[in-house]
Parts: C-alpha cells; sequence; structure tokens
C-alpha cells in the first residue's frame, strides 16, 4: 500500500481518483489548494503525489518547482494532471520536475496504469519480490520471513513495521543508514516520530531474529546508524 496525496480543487475529480486509489489498497489523503497540499507533505512524506496545475492561489507548476528545490521533497514522485495540453505546456510540466504528465480529460484506467508505473520506477524496494540476503528471506506476498538451518528453514515472526524496517534493510544490503534515513523510508518521514523510535524497532528487529540465530546480521555503526550485513559477524573465541 502506498500514500499518495491527491491535490485537486474540483471535488468531483478529486473523489473520482481517490475512490479508484482506495480500491487498489492504496491510502489517499486529498487537498484542494497549493496550502493545503503543502500542510499534507510537511505532516506524512507521501510515496506519490497527483497534483494539478491549476490550483486557487499557488498553482501546481510552482508547487512542483518549490517540492524540487528542498531536500525533503526533492525526489517525490509527481504525476502533473491538467487541462493544458499544449506541448509547450508539458515540457513546462516536465522541465519543473514533474515524473509524468496527463492532460484533461483523461482515463482512469490510464491514470492509474501511470501511477504504478512511476511507483515501480521510484520504489522497486515497494515490489512484491522475494529478497535474499545470506541466511534470510523475505516474502513481502506472503509477509512471511525464514532463516536457513541445518535442520531445516525457520520462519521467524515480525511486527508489520519490523517487517518493513527488514525489508528495507535486506534490499540495501552492506550500507549504513542513518536513523533520519530509516524514518524517511521505512515510516514515511513522519514529523511526529522521533529518531529514537528507530533503535526501539532495530531491539525489536534483532529479537525477532534471535530464533534463528541471525540477529548479528543487523549492525549499529556507531555514530552513523544501522547496516544489514551478508554476513554473520565472527564471534571470538571463548
Amino acid at each position: 500500500m502506498s500514500q499518495i496525496l491527491v491535490v485537486e480543487d474540483e471535488s468531483a475529480i478529486a473523489e473520482l481518483i481517490a475512490i479508484n486509489l482506495r480500491h487498489a489498497g492504496h491510502d489517499v489523503t486529498l487537498a484542494a489548494s497549493a496550502e493545503q497540499a503543502q500542510r499534507a507533505v510537511d505532516a506524512v512524506l507521501p510515496d506519490l503525489v497527483v497534483l494539478d496545475w491549476m490550483l486557487p492561489g499557488q498553482s501546481g507548476l510552482a508547487l512542483a518547482r518549490q517540492w524540487r528545490a528542498q531536500a525533503r521533497t526533492k525526489e517525490l514522485p509527481i504525476i502533473m494532471l491538467t487541462a493544458r495540453s499544449e506541448d509547450a505546456d508539458k515540457v513546462a510540466g516536465l522541465d519543473a520536475g514533474a515524473d509524468d504528465y496527463l492532460a484533461k480529460p483523461f482515463s482512469t484506467n490510464e491514470l492509474m496504469a501511470r501511477i504504478r508505473a512511476v511507483l515501480r520506477r521510484r520504489a522497486p524496494e515497494a515490489l512484491q519480490d522475494a529478497v535474499v540476503v545470506g541466511g534470510l528471506r523475505l516474502d513481502p506476498s506472503t509477509h512471511r520471513t525464514s532463516c536457513q538451518a541445518p535442520a531445516g528453514d525457520i520462519e521467524l515472526k515480525l511486527g508489520p513495521t519490523e517487517f518493513r524496517l527488514l525489508h528495507f534493510l535486506m534490499t540495501h544490503p552492506e550500507r549504513v543508514h542513518s536513523r533520519a534515513q530509516l524514518l524517511d523510508r521505512v515510516w514515511g518521514d513522519h514529523v511526529f516520530i522521533e529518531e529514537r523510535t528507530v533503535d526501539v524497532h532495530v531491539k525489536r528487529l534483532r529479537e525477532a531474529l534471535a530464533p534463528g540465530g541471525v540477529s548479528g546480521m543487523v549492525e549499529t555503526v556507531r555514530g552513523a546508524g544501522y547496516r544489514l550485513t551478508r554476513n554473520l559477524p565472527v564471534q571470538p573465541a571463548a
């Protein structure tokens, strides 16, 4: 499930898009102006924005440029949705930072297909392919995690947040991630969550991995953050 912000001042169009997105399993937030959209993004960084060009007050085009100029939102996927269909307008929208551009009137099926395509391109870790690192295997489609053992695979029980955290670490192995980066990528950069929350969930993740003897794969890098290593650290001889 992805968090999608729909910025559209025509309520009928906004509701039509929202109904289709919710039917597809997405979590939807609606905004009818650039000011409302900015407040929504400040609260929770969405996975994608469907952005109307013509908005009351500040235009969607200006808002897209503003987001692209800020570190927190520069990678935010944007699909521009507008009645302006001239080639020059399309170029202006893409140059402002939109990942895709769809003119009104539009096909709902085409919009949904474009949303799926942008989400695939910009968030490959959200795909449902199983991930294997070292002796760990995580399958998003079945929501199962297991560990190889001499006597057979051991199924590990993870909570939903620990599952998302492990999924992200397994799709980016051997890389050090700060607490702020993990909050951004796993929690969606929710401004009300403190960085120390990451420590709590890392502790829970290690506890969940302990029955398989692989809790040591989640390493603490002092002063930097956390890393998932492909191999268990070598324990010193007793």
